[in-house]
């Protein structure tokens, strides 16, 4: 058997397969953030077709955390009765289901987050156009307890574990980057400063929500961005997570602001494939926890070498899984050894994720 079809412990909780789907932002709550039929059927469909971790889209962890429209809450107790419907969909299946949990941070605007954003530093992002607020340190405490709530209610709801998003330039990852965050007190300068607020939320959630409840990270390896995140801290940063109790680290990479983010458009051969896995391989070395590597990964014959090297222990896929929610059942079964995918980015679409290049069969 395939290296890829064997399970995998995540803490006390084991997935069937070695492949992951990495959260993506799927545009199918309501304007209120609450949990649609569309939503459960996504992810349903996701676990009938064999996954083995899901990952959910980034759920705001307050209201001014919101990204954009469309996005799931999870910033109060009302939310629980809807989000648990995600995961007794999924359970009907062998597969896992983590809810990612995120604040967004400078990357968003006001309009759909109902305030002004905010950051680590008053840092101007071009991308949104938003000349953020920086937190007070009475805040950041803040921030961190409604981290440990929104897993809370990820616990209550039946999610597996939760993935605190610490990618991408959002909240936490802008805490991380030197670029983002300029402060002098102690959630600023080295980078176990800047490191703090992540690994308080995550030694709240521990304390809070035991150890038996998994907490896996997304994390930046670089921003890709002169003077922001280098791997050099990215590793160090594992390290200290490790040491803290995390389950799992996924490695991506990139931010708006840089211009290169994780999802690079255009297909790539296959000895291009896995373009933020060296991150990620990086890391491993650093650690004992297991580690998921992605970047347009679409070739069955890749993932395998991956697992099989020891580069990585999981692989994380999201456009393929997008044209084809039943692409790890097909590899499985032998009726395909690459995705069709052409990565042509047009599936992130605002009325709900979906292949811009050809419907799914299924």
């Amino acid at each position: 058997m395939s290296v890829l079809f064997t399970p995998l412990a995540i803490g006390p909780v084991t997935v069937p397969n070695r492949f992951v789907r990495s959260a993506t932002h799927d545009y199918m709550s309501d304007d209120d953030g609450f949990v649609s039929d569309a939503g459960v059927a996504l992810y349903a469909r996701l676990a009938e077709g064999e996954v083995g971790l899901i990952v959910t889209g980034h759920s705001h962890v307050q209201p001014v955390g919101k990204a954009s429209p469309r996005q799931m809450g999870v910033f109060d107790d009302r939310f629980v009765e809807g989000l648990a419907r995600i995961p007794a969909a999924v359970h009907r299946f062998p597969a896992k289901i983590f809810l990612q949990i995120a604040h967004a941070g400078r990357q968003t605007k006001e309009r759909d987050c109902g305030g002004v954003p905010v950051s680590p530093s008053a840092v101007y992002d071009p991308v949104s156009k938003v000349m953020p607020r920086e937190l007070a340190a009475d805040e950041v405490r803040a921030l961190i307890g409604d981290f440990v709530a929104a897993a809370g209610r990820a616990k209550a709801a039946g999610f597996d574990g939760v993935q605190l998003h610490a990618a991408h330039g959002y909240l936490l990852s802008s805490f991380l980057s030197p670029h983002t965050n300029r402060r002098t007190d102690e959630w600023g300068g080295p980078v176990e400063n800047r490191a703090r607020a992540l690994l308080e939320a995550l030694r709240g959630v521990k304390a809070a929500w035991g150890r038996d409840f998994p907490v896996m990270v997304k994390l930046n390896a670089t921003d890709f961005l002169e003077g922001g995140l280098s791997l050099e801290d990215a590793v160090r940063v594992a390290r200290l997570l490790e040491a803290d109790g995390i389950d799992a680290i996924e490695v991506s990479g990139g931010m708006a602001e840089a211009g290169r983010g994780s999802v690079w458009p255009g297909l790539r051969r296959e000895d291009e494939e896995g373009y933020l896995v060296p991150g990620a391989a990086a890391i491993k070395k650093a650690v004992s926890v297991p580690v998921s590597g992605l970047g347009g990964i679409r070739s069955l014959a890749v993932a395998e070498r991956l697992v099989a090297s020891g580069t990585v222990d999981l692989v994380s896929l999201s456009r393929p899984l997008i044209r084809e929610p039943f692409l790890i059942k097909d590899f499985r079964e032998g009726r395909t050894a690459r995705s069709a995918c052409i990565s042509c980015n047009k599936c992130f679409n605002p009325r709900g994720i979906r292949c811009g290049d050809l419907k799914t069969a299924r």
